[in-house]
């Protein structure tokens, strides 16, 4: 097996892990109705995805 030869330092260790850190999910705004939507999902408040109506909303 393969054995390090030496010690990993702090600052390689921390230079790694910092591509993982957390980022804040990015929202879109749906053309028909301004909400913010995630990208890629369907509006769920009109329904629209491209410029399309995908889903049908009942009104409550």
């Amino acid at each position: 097996m393969a054995v390090p030869k030496r010690r990993t330092s702090k600052m390689k260790k921390r230079l790694r892990r910092g591509a993982n850190r957390w980022h804040a999910p990015v929202f879109k705004t749906c053309p028909e109705c301004n909400a913010s939507v995630p990208s890629h999902i369907a509006c769920p408040s009109c329904g629209h995805y491209r410029d399309r109506q995908v889903l049908t909303i009942e009104a409550i």
